[in-house]
């Protein structure tokens, strides 16, 4: 009898647990040739806008210890070009598709969501209230605020049937409050945690690495700070948790799922290697085997919380 890899997002039922970070795989033209889509549970688009975005200055990505700094600025070419020209080439993988969606406004969410709710062939919608490299309605993140991040959601629910994964924003001082509110608002499940606020400055000229004057932290350096707030969240809220935050090994995932994630999601570590989607499932199912689990789901939320050794 082999090994139950499966798990439910809401709606949306996927073959495997890890996915790939919206913003990281682009929309899967350059990693065509490269990974093994039956692998992966679910393809995850860069995030999408109502009208286009030249996204912000370069340099927009600089290196750093154990992590990676960018300020993208959610550059893409607008709901219409996207149903257009990206769209098609997706919709060939024969697994679930899962549609990110960003603005500066309410309303901006609630239209998109509109507009993709019509086309079946996309599963969920990803609603992006976290990156903090534009400026949005009221100068501070949807995520950060629990009335605003209720607002979004709700305006989404309002729109759609299909599934909704709210990602939240790392950069609050209380995450489980913000999860609350985007469960008020009509979210399926959560996506946990977005990029840390991050500065580096060239000390010769005195001004930032980046094109931007901050941008967001991903990778390693991120990863226990991330555990630690899906680990708070699915013990506050009762929704699924995709985790993602620095999960570059098998180990890596399977931390989060003992934290209480259902899925996982790779975003950095798909710039490491582009294999490493498929050999983090092909370590779950060793770990999985060797401990004589038959399902990925015997491990999620089963962390040991006493802390006497």
């Amino acid at each position: 009898m082999g090994i139950d890899l499966s798990v439910e997002i809401g709606k949306l039922k996927l073959k495997t647990p890890v996915l790939v970070a919206s913003g990281t795989f682009g929309y899967e033209e350059n990693y065509e040739e490269l990974i093994e889509k039956n692998r992966l549970g679910a393809l995850v688009t860069k995030t999408i806008t109502l009208n286009p975005r030249p996204g912000n200055p370069p340099p927009r990505i600089v290196e750093t210890a154990s992590g990676i700094l960018n300020s993208i600025g959610l550059q893409n070419e607008g709901i219409e070009e996207f149903l257009d020209k990206k769209l098609p080439f997706l919709l060939k993988f024969k697994i679930p598709l899962i549609v990110s969606i960003g603005g500066e406004r309410i309303e901006d969410y609630g239209l998109l969501a509109k507009r993709l709710d019509r086309i079946k062939e996309i599963s969920c919608l990803e609603v992006n209230i976290s990156c903090p490299n534009i400026e949005t309605e009221g100068g501070c993140l949807f995520a950060q605020d629990c009335y605003l991040t209720y607002g979004v959601v709700k305006a989404v629910r309002e729109s759609t049937y299909k599934t909704i994964i709210a990602k939240l924003s790392p950069n609050v001082t209380d995450i489980v409050s913000i999860a609350q509110s985007a469960f008020d608002g009509g979210a399926d499940a959560l996506a946990l945690v977005n990029t840390f606020f991050g500065m580096e400055i060239d000390v010769q000229t005195r001004r930032s690495k980046l094109g931007s004057l901050y941008g967001g932290l991903s990778g390693p350096a991120i990863k226990p700070i991330a555990l630690y707030m899906v680990y708070k969240v699915s013990k506050a809220v009762n929704l699924p948790i995709i985790g993602m935050g620095g999960i570059v090994s098998a180990d890596d995932a399977l931390q989060f799922f003992i934290a209480g994630a259902t899925s996982v999601a790779v975003g950095t570590g798909n710039f490491i290697n582009p294999q490493i989607t498929r050999e983090i499932v092909e370590g779950i199912e060793e770990y999985l085997k060797k401990n004589k689990y038959t399902s990925i789901k015997d491990i999620i939320g089963t962390i040991d919380e006493k802390t006497d050794k």
